[in-house]
């Protein structure tokens, strides 16, 4: 966002995760989306919460891996629903942030943000690379000086089960929702 508003990119956030579990997690991840936006003049769009959508979409593929089948349909939803709203309100472009994690399948998230964008004449996704000149170096900076919450997980409830079932494994605690913000840890301070 910051790279955009620097170019002079005029942009909306959409704001669309119903994937986001459990709804604790979903509303300090909006919350942070909000701060940041209201801060810098970005303005914000409060998407529809429809998480049983996504768990009914979801179901059968429970226990598919990271970056495996059951991601492909999440960020196919998401960007099926930001691509209507793009075409409704004469968006030209879409983009998505989804891509600077060193985490997901950059190519994955490009062919879902392709195919969702194909569907309406005029619409174009922007396949930037955001990991790029790096990127994800920047991210984890400004992360710090905003004291952003610090996502621990993907965020569906599948990857908290998983994620955490990996910390056991190896000995580590388990994600405690609404306690890790870069530069901070709020459990300390209790």
């Amino acid at each position: 966002m910051e790279a955009m508003q620097a170019s002079g990119i005029d942009f909306t956030i959409y704001f669309y995760n119903p994937n986001i579990h459990p709804l604790r997690e979903y509303e300090l991840r909006k919350n942070e989306n909000i701060r940041f936006a209201e801060k810098f003049g970005i303005t914000f769009v409060d998407a529809d919460y429809d998480r049983d959508n996504w768990f009914a979409r979801a179901k059968g593929m429970e226990n598919e891996p990271e970056r495996g089948v059951r991601c492909t349909m999440c960020f196919d939803m998401r960007f099926e629903r930001a691509a209507l709203y793009a075409h409704e309100h004469g968006f030209p472009v879409m983009t998505s942030s989804l891509g600077i994690s060193r985490w997901k399948n950059m190519q994955q998230i490009n062919d879902c943000g392709h195919r969702a964008a194909g569907r309406y004449a005029g619409l174009t996704y922007w396949d930037y690379n955001w990991r790029k000149a790096g990127g994800s170096a920047r991210m984890i900076e400004i992360s710090k000086r905003e004291q952003f919450y610090q996502q621990e997980y993907c965020g569906c409830a599948y990857s908290l089960r998983d994620t955490n079932q990996h910390r056991r494994n190896t000995g580590r605690p388990v994600i405690r929702i609404g306690q890790l913000y870069y530069g901070q840890d709020t459990s300390k301070e209790s």
